[in-house]
């Protein structure tokens, strides 16, 4: 006697079709990620706004031009910068605020900072008498990326203009 014959579709398990789809859908999304790249954004403190002076120190804006020479978006989720005015360590700032950095492409970045007059010196003397005065700016931004949260490394230095409040 013969055994009853099952339709061939019976016999193939859906399973190595589940398979071969998620293997074609795995390696679509190496290739597409193995396209991109991580390039860290270019930063260069362009200006410094002096904001507001008190008896006790002021405030000031650090205007950076941020290059993102990636293909695709960023997002920035926290900046932390320590900046040096004429040598001398003048203040740290914090921006939690998101950034949106869009592909090759120049954005602003603003980021206020509060310092006090005591021990500042040489910088907040070259605050209230000259055009422009030497920086040095180091620290992070934290950025979103497709390919995960990357922590970029600022270092900068040179001569910025100073627009003053008065």
């Amino acid at each position: 006697m013969r055994a009853p014959e099952l339709p061939i579709s019976r016999l193939a398990s859906p399973i190595p079709h589940l398979v071969w789809v998620a293997v074609w859908v795995a390696a679509s999304a190496c290739a597409t990620l193995r396209g991109l790249s991580f390039r860290e954004p270019d930063l260069q403190l362009t200006q410094i706004n002096v904001t507001g002076l008190g008896l006790s120190g002021g405030t000031l804006d650090l205007v950076f031009d941020v290059y993102n020479p990636n293909k695709y978006r960023l997002r920035s989720t926290r900046v932390e910068i320590s900046i040096a005015l004429e040598q001398r360590h003048f203040g740290d700032a914090l921006l939690e605020k998101p950034l949106d950095l869009s592909p090759e492409n120049h954005s602003q970045v603003v980021v206020p900072v509060r310092f006090e007059w005591a021990g500042v010196g040489s910088g907040a003397r070259a605050l209230l008498t000259k055009q422009a005065v030497g920086y040095g700016v180091s620290g992070r931004l934290i950025v979103d990326t497709p390919l995960g949260d990357r922590a970029v490394t600022l270092r900068g230095s040179g001569n910025v203009p100073l627009r003053k409040l008065f």
